[in-house]
Formats: structure tokens, C-alpha cells, sequence
């Protein structure tokens, strides 16, 4: 992992992307006993879980703080940690979920999902029904600041239900707690507050803990169909379950 690290932004504790990639020979012995406590102790160190937000530009002109998508910088190391969790334990938990949950209908953030996948999905059952139904209606959701208000606690109450083992879950408990972060933006420096809600985004575990959130998210009748790309979320439903009420005043 140090081998192929990217060009990125480093966290509060300094440390480059470039410096761990070169000093990968000398010190990978001790991040990986590191990072062997870290999960047998459910343990996540205190200077992992302080990040410092740049609002990034949505738009190309931001008038205002809505044009900006706060993203959190955290440590390298920690994303590196996360990483690790994410693809070793999470990802295959994914693969047997309980009854409550569904990743079947989520592109993204899992191995095999992909934007691809997720129009060809789409657009072969939008498709089909046509061959039966005079009309398919695709309405298209937009689930404003998806990842900011999302609670810890049914966050937590939905990892819970998948196939971790107790060290892993009370790490990502650990996680959760205790996160903090300031802000920086034009040179000014906000001041550190403590982090009870939201998914934390710029981390690795960001993106599967929304996918975990939404993974009970499924239409009330069964002939319809969800389709998931991250935060974005498509509902099919065939013209034999569309209920037509006319006003009273029309003549039939």
C-alpha cells in the first residue's frame, strides 16, 4: 500500500504522501504491527481522528457557503488504516448481509459495482417492463446533505447486523467516537469542534458506512425497483402499479 501511494493532501500530523512511499522499505515492519494492535485493541489513535476541513468549490463560480463541499483532510495513515479494514472485513460482509439489508441495488462504493454497471442495470429494467406496460416512470432522488446527517447510533445499530467479528466492529465503533475537526478558508482557521453526527468525508470509511446506511432503503412495493450510485437514488415503477386518480369534475 505504501509502494502505490498517490499524490495527496497530508493530514494534521504532517506526514507526505511522498515521504511514506520512499520510507516504505525501512518502516513497513512497524506500521503493520501498528496497524495489528490497532484492530486487536479496538483502538483508533487519538491523531487519527483529527481532520481539518477545505470547503472545495461545487460550482465554478461559489457565491455562497452551499456552493462548497466541505471535505475533511485526515491522516494518511489513518486512511490507509481505514483502507485496510474496509477491503479486508467490510467489503466481504457486504457479500452475505441479514434479511434487513441490501447491497444488490448499490453501485458503488463495493468491489464489483461501477457507473457501467449501474446504467446498464437501470436502463435493462426501465427496458423490460416496456415489452408489458404501456410506460415505466423513473423518478430520480436527491437526498439533500445525504452524508452530513447521517446518525452515528443507527449507523452503528446497522453494522452491527453484518458478519464482523467483535474486534472489527468495536474498531469502527472507535472510529466513530471522539472525531473532531476545524476548518481553514482564506487563510482563517476555525475553531476545533467535536464531530457527533455525519458520515466523515475524504475518509476511506466515509463511502461504505453511507452504503451500509442506506442498505435498508427499498421501495414498499416489491414490483418496483431501487437503483443506488452513492447518495443517488433512482425508483422504477411499471405502469400496471401507478394508480391514476382524475378529479371529480372530469367526465369519462
Amino acid at each position: 500500500m505504501l509502494d502505490h501511494l498517490e499524490p495527496t493532501a497530508a493530514g494534521l500530523d504532517g506526514l507526505p504522501a511522498w515521504y511514506l512511499r520512499v520510507a516504505a522499505p525501512i518502516f513497513s515492519k512497524k506500521i503493520t504491527c501498528l496497524f495489528n494492535m490497532s484492530l486487536a485493541t479496538s483502538t483508533v489513535p487519538r491523531q487519527w481522528k483529527e481532520a481539518r476541513i477545505r470547503p472545495m468549490p461545487k460550482v465554478s463560480a461559489p457565491k455562497q457557503h452551499t456552493d462548497y463541499r466541505p471535505i475533511s483532510i485526515t491522516p494518511i495513515m489513518s486512511r490507509l488504516m481505514e483502507r485496510t479494514v474496509i477491503r479486508t472485513f467490510l467489503y466481504p460482509a457486504f457479500l452475505n448481509p441479514s434479511t434487513t439489508l441490501n447491497f444488490s441495488d448499490q453501485f458503488a462504493f463495493h468491489p464489483t459495482g461501477s457507473t457501467s454497471a449501474a446504467i446498464i442495470s437501470l436502463l435493462h429494467t426501465i427496458t423490460n417492463p416496456l415489452q408489458s406496460n404501456t410506460f415505466v416512470i423513473a423518478v430520480s432522488l436527491d437526498f439533500s446533505k445525504a452524508f452530513d446527517t447521517v446518525r452515528h447510533s443507527a449507523l452503528l445499530s446497522k453494522l452491527a447486523a453484518l458478519d464482523l467479528s467483535t474486534p472489527v466492529y468495536n474498531w469502527l465503533v472507535d472510529f466513530f467516537e471522539s472525531h473532531s475537526h476545524h476548518t481553514v478558508f482564506n487563510g482563517d482557521v476555525s475553531r476545533t469542534r467535536s464531530i457527533t453526527a455525519s458520515i466523515i468525508q475524504g475518509s476511506s470509511v466515509g463511502p461504505a458506512a453511507y452504503t451500509v446506511t442506506a442498505a435498508d432503503l427499498k421501495p414498499l412495493n416489491p414490483d418496483n425497483t431501487f437503483f443506488k450510485f452513492d447518495d443517488d437514488t433512482y425508483l422504477g415503477i411499471p405502469a400496471t402499479k401507478v394508480t391514476i386518480r382524475l378529479p371529480r369534475s372530469t367526465i369519462l
